[in-house]
């Protein structure tokens, strides 16, 4: 049997039963691969649903104002996939009428869309053969035939391309592709795969060698930068709070927060107290201040560490630019913030 066949059998006994699987139509392949991008399918999963049950087309998606969108969105991370995701569904609804570009390089032109994306859409709904490559198809290739080319290097990308590009069933790409992902995600795992029951051990270098912990080979980023986050939950007499919508570009952007003070290290109340005072966010009222959580947050994002505080500013006048705290669960935060939110039970 070749490659593709021993794949596409085991696929054929092992693969889970997933709803996006159930369909062929583009906007719900479009919207699982979009949401499972840097998420795994269990967590991936109820925003699906929830995403499908709030927008069940692309027109609903489209009409949709983006605060709504990120909301749902909240917890997944990555806002951009959800801006991303948000203007090509309007692009699609008013440009295109609805109607998903119907081969891969076409599916490339629309935002947020990139050669996984690109490839599995164009497979799976159209029968188009252009292999997908994820970080589960990278394990099981580098694995199976040895391979040690770094995968977030321009020259294991195309490589990585390629090999697939070469393994892949013509005739039937959707199902090799979906196998593929499947393998990588649920057999040749991360961790402690269990090789003594994989179709492949026989022929697997990476098995036989003992490199398995090993592979695949991946360049180390940059040491992350820290810094430092003070926010402030404004409490009044009359029971509002503050929050500030995040404006400019940046991981959060059209997020909201509460109002917030970066430092350049950890500080106590009374120096938090005179920056305050410096940035004029009271505008001289007394308040009292304390902190709530007495170990420090630690937010821990692809390329910075956040050190995170957050301060209970008490005051006694109303706050002619809050909201009613009981209205706080309406906008859309960082799911640091929100975590906050819970914890604290408004």
């Amino acid at each position: 049997m070749t490659f593709s066949e021993i794949l596409i059998h085991w696929y054929s006994n092992n693969k889970r039963e997933l709803p996006w699987r159930k369909t062929k139509a583009p906007y719900y392949i479009w919207l699982s691969e979009i949401i499972l991008q840097q998420t795994q399918v269990n967590q991936g999963l109820p925003y699906y649903m929830s995403f499908i049950e709030t927008f069940p087309s692309v027109f609903d998606l489209a009409t949709a104002d983006e605060s709504e969108v990120l909301k749902l969105w909240q917890g997944l991370g990555y806002y951009s996939r959800a801006r991303n995701l948000h203007a090509t569904a309007r692009y699609v609804a008013e440009e295109l009428n609805g109607t998903f570009p119907n081969n891969y390089k076409d599916l490339l032109k629309l935002k947020g869309v990139g050669d996984y994306t690109a490839s599995a859409i164009a497979s799976i709904c159209f029968n188009e053969a252009t292999a997908v490559v994820d970080g589960n198809v990278y394990r099981a290739l580098s694995r199976y035939f040895g391979i040690s080319t770094p995968i977030n290097s321009s020259k294991g990308t195309k490589e990585f391309k390629a090999l697939a590009q070469e393994l892949i069933d013509k005739k039937n790409p959707a199902e090799f592709n979906q196998a593929i992902m499947e393998f990588g995600a649920t057999q040749c795992k991360p961790q402690n795969p269990d090789c003594h029951i994989c179709p492949f051990n026989k022929g697997c270098i990476a098995f036989n060698k003992g490199m398995i912990g090993e592979l695949p080979v991946k360049i180390k980023s940059a040491k992350a930068k820290k810094k430092y986050f003070n926010f402030l939950v404004f409490i009044s007499e009359d029971g509002k709070t503050v929050l500030e919508k995040r404006e400019g570009k940046g991981i959060w952007q059209n997020l909201y927060q509460f109002p917030l003070i970066e430092t350049n290290a950890n500080v106590n109340a009374d120096t938090l107290e005179t920056l305050i005072k410096e940035h004029h966010l009271i505008k001289g009222a007394p308040f009292e201040l304390s902190l709530y959580n007495k170990d420090v947050v630690v937010h821990k994002l692809s390329h910075q560490h956040l050190y995170t505080k957050f301060w209970v500013v008490n005051v006694g006048k109303t706050l002619t630019e809050g909201i009613p705290t009981e209205d706080i669960h309406h906008y859309a935060v960082p799911i640091l913030i929100g975590n906050f939110i819970e914890a604290f039970n408004f």
